[in-house]
């Protein structure tokens, strides 16, 4: 039997979406061992002088306890 749980982890990039989903990966994984998934719940833009300058994802991360 095992055991997960799971974590909300934002992260964000000047790129795109996919960049900031990858940022946030690479990060949760620093920390936490046995991540197994994630989902992206939310996603989010910032906009300066009518131009976008960011993106920002909230993340659930799976992981594994030992």
């Amino acid at each position: 039997m095992s055991v997960a749980r799971v974590t909300e982890v934002i992260a964000s990039s000047p790129k795109s979406f996919d960049d900031a989903i990858e940022q946030g990966v690479k990060r949760a994984t620093q920390t936490l061992d046995n991540v197994t998934s994630l989902w992206v719940k939310d996603q989010s833009v910032e906009v300066k002088n009518n131009k976008i300058v960011g993106y920002k994802v909230a993340m659930k991360v799976t992981f594994i306890l030992k």
